[in-house]
């Protein structure tokens, strides 16, 4: 069985993995995306400056390293049972904020439509089965719930 539940979580997170490790590997590529579909708001504006400034990238390039970071440590970490609740909870977040701003049928038509909310049904999937993981946290099914031995009473002595 814990194979099994091992190759489940591997399985799982698999798209993560892949997804993160591919944004890494084309930063470039990621912060186009990125940067067409989010926008931040002026009150962080200031902040996003010092960032620039720091670190030598544009916010959209630090939104792809980071999304790309998010995705590979939290899919390795759920598939290694290393903090899961954290990594679950963390993905939980990213898959929601990218579903808002990268798959919103809402507003769209025809089509394009179609497309968003198929990819949009199945993050809320993946966000269902996140929340498994963030509730299940690092158990295992060795470590199942088992009967409690049922004693019996003693006897009452007269």
């Amino acid at each position: 069985m814990n194979v099994i539940y091992l190759l489940g979580r591997i399985a799982f997170v698999v798209i993560f993995i892949v997804s993160g490790a591919t944004k890494l590997m084309d930063i470039g590529a990621t912060a186009s995306m990125i940067g067409a579909k989010v926008i931040l708001p002026a009150q962080l504006s200031g902040l996003a400056e010092q960032l620039q400034n720091a670190l030598g990238m544009t916010v959209p390039q630090m939104m792809a390293v980071a999304s790309g970071v998010i995705e590979l440590a939290g899919g390795l970490m759920i598939a290694a049972n290393i903090g899961t609740r954290v990594a679950a909870f963390i993905l939980i977040l990213f898959t929601a904020a990218a579903t808002f701003y990268f798959h919103d049928f809402w507003n769209m038509a025809g089509d394009a439509r179609l497309d968003n909310l198929v990819h949009a049904q199945k993050n809320l999937s993946i966000i269902g089965a996140l929340l498994v993981f963030f509730v299940l946290g690092p158990w295992r099914p060795a470590m199942g719930y088992e009967e409690p031995e049922v004693v019996a009473p003693p006897a009452p002595r007269f």
